[in-house]
């Protein structure tokens, strides 16, 4: 399975010129990532004596005499060097063996059929396609595998290792935020002999982990090994989120997607992406954010999501505003710079309030938190983990006082969506004019460098603004379906739609109903830039239907807003009948 290119998320969030991707191939070759406190010895005596043969040459070819004592004691070094790499290499013999033999009769293979919408023309899909990944089986009869890998799907077959047999799979949970999902499989064959594996904990820096997977270039199981070099949030390239993410130096490649990292007898994390331009950077999904995402799906039988506080923070590492803010030298924290109207924060919480803890622990003046032994990670990993309408107390400091708030947390919506995967996208047209809400896929449509070249105005508003209310969209102009009805108006494509008839259109849904029982003889548009589209009401749907027709459009709504309406006209009719009845 190619795993995503985080080009998207680069332009999206800005964050760095280099890109996290797996479409680039890392090179089998595995090289251990060195300690920090290495890069301070000498590299002429780490190499030296990482070579025995060079040992001899230095015992051989001293210009001063060696006493034979010290030749006894050079050979004595040498022995032991010679014994201690030995040892190595078979306690990494044995943990290689052993994290074969788990793979064995757990590691599956995945192949997945799928065909995603088109956003420019969302009544019809785009080519069907064909993927492989990696995925495990856990406890429960389950397979834990990378949302990626099965986005969009049609149809999903799992193989196990040592088997010839694909057997039908079906999606029983999936979380592209954090890019996990859980298959099940109902035939009784493809259970036999296998085992499940289990989740451990967050591996130390330095650590060896085994990962696991089918990439590409085979056909078979294949094992890499890799140290960890770090842990800490990271841009998930397919969901568009930062969770706290594993960086290894082992080779993850296409087709390793949805594979553990195993370290010991128990799986560390799930592979699911790598970083382009750097070599043998991998990152795994630590087992803290699979456990929540396990915990949410048993709890409440689908995916939750992960928790927001709905605020922005910019830190407090200047003194100068420390001061202005009347923080002690024994205050740390954050500045509160933005709030998300719809978070509970917003009714608790004020701009340039200082969060100074969360839950009681102490936040940095750069964000962070303790996470183990001088290790921190940013305070927003702590929300994440909490399960939805779980309560925090926040301490801020507000004008000099301190203050203690308990706070609901839950996942929020962005006003844009910056992802819609397993759903058709909604569309409705009137008069040739195709409204859509505004999404991040639909602006991906403009290609891979679409931070640029799609529309200015719609690029900022799905980067930056904010809901005001609870399913608000931005109802936009996508395209003009040409005729005489709409002529003179193709330059209002890419245009929001801000009023109909003088209500303002809340979302899709609500601009759909204002036209369709629209009664009065004129419809009139307020778009952007003070633009106004007006029509002849009655003129206008009679050209509706000849429009779909020449462009063999099959419904002027897609089939969610199509329901709705059947279920209002439903509901209107037995309301009717009920007064005619009185």
């Amino acid at each position: 399975m190619l795993l995503r290119s985080i080009r998207t998320v680069e332009h999206l969030r800005r964050i760095s010129a280099s890109s996290v991707s797996a479409y680039l191939t890392s090179p089998s070759l595995v090289t251990r990532a060195l300690p920090t406190e290495s890069a301070l010895s000498s590299p002429i005596s780490r190499f030296y004596y990482s070579n025995p043969r060079n040992e001899n040459r230095h015992t051989t070819t001293t210009s001063s005499p060696v006493s034979s004592r010290w030749r006894i004691s050079i050979r004595h070094m040498s022995r032991r060097r010679n014994a201690a790499k030995g040892s190595a290499a078979t306690a990494g013999s044995a943990a290689y063996s052993s994290a074969v033999d788990l793979a064995m009769d757990s590691v599956v293979k995945i192949f997945t059929v799928s065909t995603s919408p088109s956003y420019f023309l969302p009544w019809q899909n785009k080519s069907q396609r064909e993927s492989m990944g990696s995925g495990f089986v856990i406890s429960g009869r389950r397979i834990i595998t990378n949302a990626h890998v099965v986005a969009d799907h049609s149809f999903v077959l799992v193989r196990k290792h040592g088997s010839p047999i694909k057997h039908r799979a079906k999606v029983e949970a999936i979380g592209h935020e954090c890019d996990l999902a859980v298959l099940v499989i109902d035939s009784e064959v493809f259970w036999e002999g296998m085992n499940s594996l289990e989740l451990g904990d967050i591996p130390l820096l330095r650590e060896e982990v085994f990962v696991v997977g089918y990439p590409q270039g085979g056909d078979n199981i294949s094992v890499t090994k890799g140290v960890v070099s770090r842990v800490e949030p990271t841009q998930y390239v397919h969901g568009a989120t930062q969770l706290m993410a594993i960086q290894i130096d082992a080779a993850i490649n296409p087709g390793n997607s949805g594979g553990p990292a195993i370290m010991g007898n128990k799986v560390a994390g799930v592979a699911f992406q790598n970083l382009a331009g750097g070599e043998n950077i991998g990152y795994i999904i630590p087992t803290p954010v699979i456990k929540h995402f396990i915990n949410g799906v048993e709890e409440s039988g689908k995916y939750t999501g992960f928790c927001s506080m709905g605020v922005s923070c910019q830190p407090m590492e200047n003194a100068q505003i420390r001061s202005i803010y009347q923080m002690s030298s024994e205050m740390t924290g954050v500045l509160i710079s933005k709030i998300n109207p719809l978070s509970d924060a917003h009714k608790i919480l004020k701009k340039e309030d200082v969060i100074l803890a969360f839950d009681g622990v102490p936040i940095g003046n750069d964000g962070t938190v303790p996470l183990r032994k001088k290790e921190r990670i940013t305070f927003d990993h702590m929300v994440s983990m909490k399960k939805p309408n779980e309560t925090a107390f926040v301490k801020v400091l507000r004008e000099g006082k301190e203050h203690e708030f308990c706070i609901t947390l839950r996942p929020l919506q962005p006003l844009v969506p910056v992802h819609q995967f397993d759903q058709l996208p909604s569309y409705y047209i009137f008069a040739g004019f195709v409204f859509v809400p505004l999404t991040q896929p639909y602006l991906h449509e403009y290609g891979e460098d679409w931070y640029n070249t799609c529309p200015r105005r719609l690029c900022e508003r799905a980067l930056r603004d904010l809901p005001e209310k609870s399913n608000q969209q931005l109802v936009i102009i996508s395209q003009v379906l040409m005729d005489d009805i709409n002529t003179g108006f193709e330059r209002l494509a890419e245009l929001q739609v801000k009023k109909v008839n003088g209500v303002e259109v809340d979302n899709l849904r609500h601009l759909c109903q204002l036209i369709e029982n629209c009664d009065a003889e004129n419809l009139k548009l307020d778009l952007d830039d003070g633009r106004v589209l007006a029509l002849k009401y009655q003129d206008a749907r009679l050209a509706t239907s000849l429009i779909l027709k020449r462009h063999r459009i099959a419904s002027a709504m897609s089939s969610d807003l199509l329901i709705e309406q059947n279920n209002l006209a439903t509901e209107l009719a037995a309301a009717s009948c009920s007064t005619a009845l009185v």
